[in-house]
């Protein structure tokens, strides 16, 4: 059989309704699990109700979150910001106090109260564990505003991903196959879900952006447009059935696309975000600050855009106060005009040179029949570091 994809169409799939994932009884009995949920540092009464109805899924959480940062980190790999992390865990924005197990830390965006974050920990058995970190740097910049939509994102594709293959008992395959079968298909094999994923990310990810400040403001709108993405993204996924692939039958399901597509787009909307200025004005709760696109002659942000309200450090040198880590040491590309070449990621300071010894595989050959063998060549290459 023959494996084929095809889109549906520019038309997005309809956007979730705003609504809440039901806290119901027949889940309650899994909140009596000692796995972590009560121990929790910083969780919100909202969120700790989750974990403790949800405790299935929270793998899949930590999984999401771990996904969004690796993305982050391939998607700006040439860039001064680099998504960096601190002594090779996933903690990104500067210095951070780790106060759990220094394994496997993934740090998440701003989805905690005040200017804090919790540190969702990823254990090789696969369990979630959370912890409560430090003062996080620069939250309202458009670096934080990608790891916001990227983070989000990953939590609604992984939880998503996770239904469809059958991981958890309280969630599974979309029955709901968004209208009549096409000319020569018919709906069948598993789609994917995605409104019960986003559903599951903004439950949780938005929980503790409630206060009616600017900054939550912009983390309930940057989390959103991560979550948006998955389902704009949505696509069918095409199986051909007959004899020698004749597609005598062929049945479709909506699938999510390569996480890699979501990092492209959400990468893009980085580049291109909106900048805003905040406006403070009274409510019957008291006074609430709102964001307003700063340049009137620039077309509005849509759901779809990412917004932020501060400028972002240059990343040259480092500094503590803003969580730049610098560009020294960092490997750069002597040939390239970009970003990513040596004159500008190193900010003008030079760079170093040095050659480095590789072992590759070479002068491969095939033999009938079925293997390949090759030798081992050791090439020089040059390496080039910022000063």
């Amino acid at each position: 059989d023959d494996d084929g994809s095809e889109r549906a169409g520019t038309k997005a799939k309809s956007k979730v309704k705003q609504k809440s994932l039901a806290l119901g009884q027949q889940y309650s009995s899994l909140g009596s699990q000692p796995i972590l949920c009560g121990s929790i540092p910083g969780l919100v009464p909202k969120q700790l109700r989750f974990c403790r109805n949800y405790i299935e899924i929270m793998p899949s959480v930590a999984e999401g979150v771990k996904l969004g940062i690796q993305e982050c980190q391939h998607q700006f790999r040439g860039r001064r910001w680099n998504c960096t992390t601190i002594d090779d865990s996933l903690a990104i924005f500067g210095p951070v106090l780790d106060k759990g197990n220094p394994g496997a830390q993934l740090a998440l965006p701003h989805w905690a109260l005040g200017h804090t974050s919790i540190v969702l920990l990823a254990t090789p058995q696969g369990k979630a564990l959370m912890c409560q970190l430090s003062t996080l740097i620069s939250p309202t910049t458009r670096e934080s505003a990608f790891v916001h939509a990227i983070a989000s994102a990953g939590v609604a594709f992984a939880v998503t991903r996770s239904c469809a293959e059958g991981t958890s008992t309280i969630c599974g395959c979309d029955s709901h196959h968004k209208g009549p079968p096409g000319d020569g298909w018919k709906w069948g094999g598993c789609s994917e879900d995605a409104d019960f994923g986003v559903l599951v990310s903004r439950e949780f990810a938005d929980a503790r952006e409630n206060r009616p400040d600017a900054r939550s403001a912009m983390n309930r709108h940057n989390n959103e447009a991560g979550r948006t993405t998955i389902l704009d993204h949505m696509h069918l996924k095409c199986k051909c059935h007959g004899l020698s692939g004749s597609c005598e039958v062929k049945t479709c399901w909506w699938a999510q696309p390569d996480f890699r597509a979501i990092g492209d787009y959400l990468k893009d909307k980085y580049d291109s975000a909106s900048e805003m200025v905040v406006e403070k004005h009274r409510e019957s709760r008291g006074w609430v600050e709102t964001l307003r696109a700063k340049y009137a002659l620039f077309k509005p942000p849509t759901e779809r855009d990412l917004v932020y309200y501060e400028n972002s450090p240059n990343f040259c040198e480092p500094n503590p106060e803003t969580g730049s880590f610098g560009t020294r040491d960092r490997t750069c590309n002597v040939t390239s005009h970009g970003i990513d070449g040596c004159d500008l990621l190193c900010c003008g300071r030079g760079h170093n040179t040095r050659t480095e010894k590789r072992k590759e595989k070479c002068h491969c050959i095939f033999h009938w029949c079925c293997y390949v063998s090759c030798q081992e060549c050791t090439r020089v290459y040059d390496v080039h570091t910022c000063k």
